[in-house]
């Protein structure tokens, strides 16, 4: 299996399984899961990242827990729309992750969902920067996988 496109992803996806969204960061990893139908995506947990032999057991235990068919992964684009750095970790981990599963992979362009997740729980929910610590990784892991649902219909 190689990356996809958001549509291939869908095309690919049985009946009743639900797509994972991933915010990949250097120290953390964001996870947001969709329900069986694939309209609504919810945050999920975030865990802490370590060597990619034990982060992917993690994934791979989850992926059959939770009847997982896809994944959307969030790409740091720059705001210019360049890749940087960031995005090729994020595609090596992609491609590192693809030797280990056949659970097909799209790439979803995240620019700002971080920003707009930290703002939303300043403005609205009025979190600590502890607890905005805690939860900003699969709150924009959702936000990702919301954006790439709604962009497929």
């Amino acid at each position: 299996m190689s990356i996809v496109t958001l549509h291939e992803l869908n095309a690919a996806l049985a009946p009743g399984q639900c797509l994972l969204g991933i915010d990949l960061g250097s120290k953390t990893i964001g996870m947001a899961l969709s329900d069986a139908s694939r309209i609504i995506a919810s945050p999920l947990e975030t865990l802490k990242r370590g060597k990619f032999r034990d982060d992917s057991a993690k994934l791979l235990k989850l992926f059959q827990e939770r009847n997982v068919g896809g994944i959307v992964l969030g790409l740091p684009v720059s705001m210019d729309g360049s890749e940087g750095p960031r995005c090729q970790a994020t595609r090596d981990f992609a491609a590192n992750l693809l030797k280990v599963t056949d659970i097909p992979i799209a790439l979803w362009d995240e620019r700002l969902s971080t920003a707009a997740v930290q703002r939303v729980l300043i403005q609205e929910a009025d979190m600590t920067r502890k607890r905005r610590a805690e939860v900003v990784d699969k709150m924009a892991a959702a936000y990702i996988l919301q954006g790439a649902m709604d962009a497929v219909g």
